[in-house]
């Protein structure tokens, strides 16, 4: 099946997979793709990855892997330059895309898989020129987003949604994250199911493992007793921090402040960057400042590091299209505290990995935290579960699925040439 397809050009516009997650527009996404990028290479896939440069001393070409090749792209200012003004740049970032594969003996490439809406617009013009597949990844949707908006966030413009609807009509198939994701593509968008396919992302499982929770609050320097609260995230309204905080300040005032420690890991995103002290202004006036951790985004390695040492992970998003965070701390053996949103769904299973919650009342969100945290037997259920969990997102099953929709596509398109042909 994989011999079908030799080599991939992988559209990410917006964020490098190179890029610090948890910063920035840098998140799941960019794991995503370098860890697929990855796996795809160790089964004799190469694969280009070609996203926007945001710094003049950025080199054109990076080796990034064995077997994986970034391209950064020169597309209007390196820096300076929010989200929401790169599709004006998309014109020049397809330039250099089709210039690149010009280099290239003709049909260098048999397929295009983008990633988020903006690459999506590149990866339709170049699929048209290269006359090879478009598989595409939504990651987040428009329509689901502002549908579920926090309190302060923006809504998606029409853009966006315009652009999105052209995918669903176009690319010769559509990754969904989730069996709930591909529902809200054929429902919202009017995709047809046969070209769908669910995929989940995985977790690096070599990684994220189970360590011991003492030692790893000894190198992060938190107390070896009591109860650790994590968030580990972009920091903007999407992803609501502040209801942790919200919920960790009910907590404490039932007489458990001193054993408890939030923990915040993350950098501004989107719309939290018009704020960047919101959430620690939010902890001053709550009460909680000395009790609460704000660590700037950090590396995979050390990342594993905090879920091992978390009595909790809680990920309280308004949307979440999978939930990676979720997962990864499973993996970790920590339980989880979630919204009952989206991917979440899937990430969390409700009452044996963690608990779920309806809306975002910090009340509700503090009762779970007690729940997972008191309740005799549960914690230690919930992270055995958790394990047992985690253990069915491994790279290696997302990358032999969608190995299948690739040559799914590339057979398609061939025989329609063929017939086309004859």
């Amino acid at each position: 099946m994989s011999a079908e397809v030799r080599r991939v050009a992988m559209l990410s516009a917006h964020t490098s997979p190179l890029a610090q997650p948890g910063d920035g527009d840098a998140g799941g996404m960019n794991v995503y793709v370098l860890e697929l990028a990855r796996r795809l290479a160790a089964r004799s896939v190469e694969v280009e990855i070609f996203t926007r440069a945001t710094s003049s001393e950025q080199p054109p070409v990076v080796e990034a892997l064995p077997g994986v090749r970034v391209r950064h792209v020169a597309a209007g200012p390196f820096e300076g330059l929010d989200k929401e003004d790169l599709p004006a740049q998309m014109c020049t970032f397809v330039r250099d895309v089709l210039r690149a594969e010009a280099t290239h003996p003709v049909g260098w490439f048999d397929l295009i898989h983008s990633h988020y809406w903006l690459s999506g617009q590149v990866g339709v013009v170049a699929r048209d020129r290269w006359g090879v597949p478009l598989v595409h990844s939504m990651h987040t949707m428009a329509k689901v987003k502002n549908a579920s908006l926090a309190a302060g966030d923006r809504r998606e413009p029409a853009g966006r949604v315009a652009g999105e609807q052209e995918l669903v009509d176009t690319a010769d198939r559509l990754i969904a994250n989730t069996a709930d994701e591909a529902s809200q593509m054929v429902n919202l968008y009017g995709a047809d199911p046969a070209r769908v396919e669910v995929v989940h992302p995985g977790v690096d499982l070599e990684r994220f493992r189970p360590l011991d929770r003492t030692t790893a609050r000894a190198a992060l320097g938190l107390p070896h007793d009591g109860d650790v609260i994590l968030f580990a995230g972009r920091i903007q309204p999407l992803k609501a921090p502040d209801v942790v905080l919200e919920a960790a300040a009910r907590l404490m005032r039932s007489g458990r402040r001193d054993r408890t420690t939030v923990v915040v890991v993350g950098g501004p995103s989107g719309s939290g960057r018009e704020h960047p002290t919101a959430l620690v202004d939010l902890a001053h006036r709550l009460g909680i400042a000395d009790r609460t951790r704000f660590v700037p985004p950090v590396a995979q390695d050390r990342l594993a590091l905090w879920y091992a040492a978390a009595s909790l992970v809680c990920v309280p998003s308004y949307n979440e299209s999978f939930g990676l965070v979720a997962v990864e701390a499973q993996a970790c053996g920590t339980p989880i505290v979630a919204a009952k949103v989206g991917g979440l769904v899937t990430a969390v299973r409700d009452g044996r990995t963690g608990l779920l919650v309806d809306g975002h009342d910090p009340d509700d969100y503090a009762a779970a935290f007690a729940r997972v945290l008191d309740e005799p037997g549960l914690h230690a259920s919930m992270s055995r579960a958790a394990l047992r969990h985690a253990s069915r997102f491994g790279w290696d099953a997302t990358a032999e699925r969608t190995l299948a929709v690739y040559a799914d596509a590339v057979a398609e398109r061939r025989a329609l040439a063929t017939a086309v042909g004859h």
